[in-house]
């Protein structure tokens, strides 16, 4: 297994598959690298070096007590492209991996990457707030925090089989497969460490970071997420990043990297490819 260990000793894993061009991944909450796969094991497959971690806390890496939020997020990922010496790089985020992505570039700047993904994700700002009205109110996220607290595990399964894949969806046909793969990996990460990323999050405001984008930006997301609904995430980055490329996945729900694998992957080929 590979690991790097940041400068406050902690360890984090990640995969390294394939060569060629290097596209680096980042995973939502609560999960792990392995919400990847079907990403990875495509890119992989056409001739692309693909990186994806477990970010603090989460699968395989270290459980700290602190440093759960996202400027610790970013310099972690900073420290793994430097120690892997990543050049050129298409860095992808999903969920809360799209924040992560955020406040890289808003931190670190882009001169190890190529071009910029976000992927159903959480920019500019999830929770409502009076300049933006749009979000989602705190009591939400404080929902999620009580679940976490009162029965970790149950949260988990009540989230993977209803709104992340939109399996609450009339018509809609749910995979056990795919509720049990969620529920294994936010099961993997540490308690308090879901528990802060809840608030890192919801109520991080990545607008500052977005106008840093000076990259080729491809922004993905479905207009029936229920968990980070597109008009106060997707569309609003749309507005903030220069010459960004919105595609919406009409009828789509938050977790596209497998209800939509087929389209992402060859989505996000095409567009590192370009």
């Amino acid at each position: 297994m590979s690991y790097v260990t940041t400068k406050d000793g902690t360890q984090i894993y990640y995969k390294d598959w394939g060569t060629g061009p290097t596209v680096v991944l980042s995973h939502g909450w609560p999960l792990t690298a392995d919400s990847w796969e079907a990403q990875m094991f495509h890119l992989a497959s056409n001739g692309f070096r693909v990186i994806a971690h477990d970010r603090r806390g989460h699968g395989r890496s270290s459980q700290p007590w602190h440093g759960n939020e996202m400027n610790t997020y970013a310099d972690d990922l900073a420290h793994l492209l430097d120690t892997l010496d990543v050049k050129d790089a298409a860095l992808f985020g999903f969920s809360t991996g799209g924040g992560e992505v955020a406040r890289y570039v808003g931190r670190h700047g882009t001169k190890r990457i190529a071009k910029l993904g976000l992927i159903s994700a959480v920019p500019p700002l999830m929770v409502k707030t009076d300049k933006n009205p749009g979000g989602l109110p705190v009591s939400v996220f404080d929902e999620i925090r009580a679940g976490s607290i009162a029965d970790r595990s149950q949260l988990y399964k009540n989230i993977a089989s209803g709104p992340f894949f939109g399996y609450n969806r009339p018509g809609a046909k749910p995979s056990q497969g795919v509720i049990d793969a969620f529920w294994m990996q936010g099961m993997l990460g540490g308690h308090k460490n879901t528990y802060d990323c809840i608030k890192a999050f919801s109520e991080t405001d990545f607008t500052e970071d977005l106008k840093k984008f000076d990259k080729p930006t491809l922004i993905l997301h479905g207009d029936d997420d229920q968990i980070v609904p597109i008009d106060a995430a997707a569309r609003a980055s749309a507005k903030l990043v220069p010459h960004a490329k919105l595609v919406v996945y009409a009828g789509a729900p938050h977790g596209i990297t497998d209800t939509h694998k087929e389209k992402l992957n060859a989505d996000m080929l095409a567009f590192v490819k370009s």
